[in-house]
């Protein structure tokens, strides 16, 4: 390396390319492009936090673990599935979102971004607090606003308008784990009572060296298929949903 190559700046770098953007727009413009594109990286995994799709991976992940089938179906087939389940789920909710803040933006009836995206998202904000609410986790709200520094000594005063979305956001995904983890609680019962069976009817009969799950795993395999046990659980989580929307 010569001496000319060690006194390179690399911020004057980073400025020279930005002079080279279209519209001169310089270092400013090229630091606000930066920023717009982590955002809109960021934006379908903050987009799947604000729907009901925590609640229905982290339930099909359960059902998995129940089972005793660590691997199958595949992780991929399991959150393939949950967006699936999300999309129908939140149809209604997308829809309502693309009518009052996206449509008017697209079609010029509304010429403010800010209040295109105020509309847009206040079905999501209805969604979050009515799944909020049926849960009963409002707890979490008040957790998370008294960290923020707003008082909570009389929750009778405050209101839905009080909630931004970095303390809704939160709160909605910490009640629907909870939520997720009573669902899965209730799943895992029945297969729990298989394990039980089969291993005092191994220990009864002397069979110390074979392995329980490898006798329960297809006996509660059966059992699920003969329930139907997807087509179950996948509208009750449909149904949980709708139920409040």
């Amino acid at each position: 390396m010569t001496g000319a190559d060690s006194g390179i700046d690399p911020v004057s770098l980073v400025a020279g390319a930005a002079n080279a953007l279209p519209a001169g727009v310089g270092f400013k413009g090229a630091v606000d492009l930066l920023v717009l594109l982590t955002v809109l990286s960021l934006a379908p995994a903050i987009l799947m936090l604000c729907t009901c799709f925590t609640r229905v991976v982290v339930v099909l992940g359960l059902l998995r673990q129940a089972v005793g089938a660590q691997a199958m179906p595949p992780t991929q087939v399991i959150v393939g599935l949950s967006l699936l389940l999300t999309m129908a789920a939140m149809a209604p909710t997308f829809t309502r979102a693309w009518d009052a803040g996206v449509k008017p933006y697209m079609d010029g009836t509304t010429t403010n971004p800010e209040e295109a995206w105020g509309a847009a998202r206040q079905p999501l904000r209805d969604f979050m607090f009515a799944q909020i609410d049926a849960c009963g986790n409002w707890q979490t709200v008040y957790m998370l606003l008294e960290h923020r520094g707003v008082d909570v000594s009389d929750t009778s005063k405050l209101t839905r308008a009080d909630v931004d979305m970095a303390t809704l956001v939160p709160a909605f995904v910490l009640s629907e784990l909870k939520t997720a983890f009573l669902i899965g609680f209730r799943i895992f019962l029945p297969f729990v009572v298989v394990d039980l069976v089969v291993a005092g009817i191994l220990v009864s009969l002397g069979m110390f060296m074979v392995p329980p799950s490898m006798v329960s795993m297809p006996l509660k395999l059966l059992l699920f298929v003969l329930a139907d046990g997807w087509t179950l659980v996948a509208g009750s989580i449909l149904a949980g949903v709708a139920a409040v929307t």
